[in-house]
C-alpha cells in the first residue's frame, strides 16, 4: 500500500486535533508533521513539529520534501479543520499513480456557517499562471517529483514559494484536477466575489506581489514564454480619421446609471474632436429611452445592433468598426464614469508621449454614489515597461480606463464575450507593442449590487477563470511560437 507524508499548519492544540485525528485514522498516512512558527509549541501524539519562519516559503518547502519520507506528500494549507471523504486518500493516490501526475487535486464540500456547499475547482493548464489559481486545500504529490521540483527551485521567496514550487513541478509534471468531491474544509471568508476580485491589487500585498512577478518572469524564461523589453513603433500620422478620438460604452439595461456615463463623456475639454458612440443591446428597461434625450448633441452615435449574439466585446467590434470611429477608442463601462473632464485629453496624449498600441489608466473604487470605498486607488503600478507584458500573464486584470489605437484594434478584434475581452487584448496588444499607462486617476469605477461580477456563484466564477485561463494558454504559446522564430530567424541570420 501506497503511504503517505502529511504536512499542516499547526497554532495550537484545539485547531489541528480533529484533522490530525482524521488523517490518523486513515491507512494510508505514514507520519503527520505539523508546520508551526511558535518554537515552544508542543506537538500532538504521534506528530512531529517542523518549526519555520513562514508557512510556505521557499525554505519551508524545501524542507517539506527534504523531510517526506512516503511516496506521496500531503500538503494542507489551511488552519481550519479537514474531514475527509470515504476513502478520499486511497482514491486520490490512485489517480496520482494512474495518471502519473505530479500532484492531484480535488473538488470538496466547504462548510462556512455550519452549512455544507459544492465547492467545485478548475483543471489546471499550460497558462494557469495566476499565483492565486484555487485547488483547494489539500494537494497530494508524487514525493520524488516534489524533490525535484524543489531542486530547482533558484530563489529564496517568503510569500511565492508554493507558487515557485507549483511552477516548477507543472514544467515537467502534470497537475491533475479530480473532479470528484473528496473531502471538506471550513471556509471563513465569506465575502461576495466581487469583494474578493480585488485582493490581488491590494497596496498592502506589494510585497507579495513582487515576489510572484519574479517567479512567474523566471518561469516563462525557462520555457520560452518571455519577451524582451522591445516593441513595435507606431507612425500615428500614417492613419487618417474624422475623429481624433471615440468614447465607446455599450449598455444593456442601465437605467439608473446610463444618464451618468454620458455626461461624463460630453464634459470632456479637449483641443480635438471627439464623438461618442453607444452601442444599446436591444435594453428594456427604459435606457434607450434615456440614451435619446441626448440625441441632439452631434457627438452622440446611438446604435442598436440588428443581431442578438452580441456580448460586450461583439458590441465593441460594431463601434469599432463603425465609419465615424476615431483614431484612438477610449473604454467606458456604463456603470461607471470619467473623474473629470480631462480624461479624454489624457488618455490620448499617453499614446503619443509613450508610442504605444494601446493605454491604461487608475481607476478609484467608490460606492453607488461615487464615495472612496476600499481598497481606494487601483494604479496597477504591477505593470513596469520593462516586464508588463510579461507580469500580464500571471494577473487577472489590467486597469481601467483602456484605450486602444483603433487600426491595431480592428485587425486584432475584440473577442465576442462578456468577461475577459479587455484582458484578452491586452495580452495580444503587448505581444508586439508597449502598453501606456497612466497612474493619475481618470476614472471612477463603481461598486453595486448590479455590478456583473458583484456577487457571482462558484460555477459562474469558474467559467469565468477556466476562459481566462485558456486564453493565457493561447498566448503563452503564441510567444513560445514568436521566440522560436525570432531564434530561427537569428541563426539563418535574417
Amino acid at each position: 500500500m501506497k503511504k503517505i507524508s502529511c504536512f499542516l499548519p499547526y497554532s495550537g492544540k484545539e485547531q489541528a486535533e480533529q484533522t490530525v485525528k482524521n488523517l490518523q485514522d486513515c491507512d494510508q498516512v505514514n507520519d503527520i508533521v505539523l508546520m508551526t512558527t511558535d518554537k515552544t509549541a508542543e506537538a500532538l501524539p504521534g506528530c512531529r513539529l517542523l518549526c519555520m519562519e513562514s508557512p510556505f516559503s521557499s525554505e519551508t518547502l524545501r524542507t517539506v520534501a527534504a523531510l517526506s519520507e512516503a511516496d506521496y506528500t500531503l500538503l494542507y494549507t489551511k488552519e481550519t479543520t479537514l474531514e475527509l471523504g470515504l476513502f478520499a486518500l486511497e482514491r486520490m493516490v490512485a489517480i496520482a499513480g494512474d495518471s502519473r501526475a505530479g500532484m492531484v487535486y480535488a473538488d470538496h464540500y466547504q462548510i462556512t456557517d455550519g452549512k455544507q456547499s459544492n465547492a467545485p475547482v478548475i483543471d489546471y493548464q499550460f497558462g494557469a499562471l495566476r499565483d492565486d489559481f484555487n485547488f483547494g486545500s489539500v494537494l497530494l504529490f508524487d514525493t520524488q517529483r516534489l524533490k525535484e521540483a524543489a531542486g530547482r527551485m533558484k530563489q529564496e521567496y517568503t510569500f511565492a514559494g508554493l507558487y515557485d514550487l507549483r511552477l516548477k513541478l507543472s514544467q515537467k509534471a502534470d497537475l491533475v484536477h479530480i473532479n470528484e468531491y473528496l473531502y471538506s474544509e471550513v471556509e471563513n471568508d465569506t465575502r461576495k466575489s466581487g469583494e474578493k476580485i480585488f485582493d490581488y491589487v491590494d497596496p498592502r500585498n506589494r510585497n507579495r506581489q513582487i515576489e510572484m512577478e519574479q517567479a512567474c518572469t523566471e518561469h516563462l524564461k525557462e520555457i520560452g514564454g518571455y519577451l524582451k523589453p522591445e516593441f513595435k513603433q507606431i507612425e500615428f500620422s500614417a492613419s487618417s480619421f474624422e475623429y481624433e478620438a471615440s468614447v465607446i460604452i455599450p449598455v444593456r439595461n442601465r437605467i439608473r446609471t446610463i444618464r451618468d456615463a454620458i455626461k461624463s463623456v460630453l464634459m470632456q475639454q479637449t483641443d480635438f474632436k471627439y464623438n461618442l458612440i453607444i452601442i444599446d443591446n436591444h435594453s428594456t428597461d427604459g435606457t434607450t429611452e434615456a440614451i435619446d434625450e441626448f440625441k441632439d448633441d452631434e457627438r452622440l452615435i446611438h446604435l442598436i445592433p440588428e443581431r442578438n449574439d452580441l456580448g460586450i466585446g461583439g458590441c465593441w467590434n460594431m463601434g469599432v468598426h463603425h465609419p465615424k470611429c476615431g483614431k484612438f477608442v477610449v473604454q467606458l463601462d456604463s456603470d461607471d464614469v470619467y473623474k473629470d473632464e480631462h480624461t479624454l485629453t489624457t488618455m490620448v496624449r499617453a499614446f503619443y508621449e509613450q508610442n504605444c498600441a494601446m493605454v491604461v489608466g487608475t481607476y478609484m473604487m467608490t460606492d453607488f454614489h461615487m464615495n472612496m470605498i476600499a481598497p481606494g486607488i487601483i494604479d496597477h503600478k504591477e505593470w513596469t515597461p520593462e516586464n508588463g507584458r510579461n507580469n500580464a500573464l500571471r494577473i487577472n486584470g489590467l486597469g481601467a480606463p483602456r484605450a486602444f489605437y483603433t487600426p491595431v484594434l480592428r485587425e486584432v478584434k475584440v473577442p465576442n464575450t462578456s468577461y475577459g475581452e479587455d484582458y484578452a487584448l491586452g495580452l495580444n496588444f503587448s505581444r508586439q507593442y508597449q502598453i501606456g499607462r497612466v497612474y493619475d486617476v481618470v476614472y471612477l469605477c463603481r461598486r453595486w449590487d448590479d455590478n456583473s461580477d458583484a456577487s457571482l456563484d462558484i460555477v459562474k466564477m469558474n467559467a469565468h477563470n477556466l476562459y481566462k485561463d485558456r486564453i493565457r494558454t493561447w498566448e503563452l504559446q503564441a510567444r513560445i511560437a514568436l521566440n522560436k522564430q525570432r531564434q530561427e530567424e537569428e541563426m539563418r541570420g535574417i
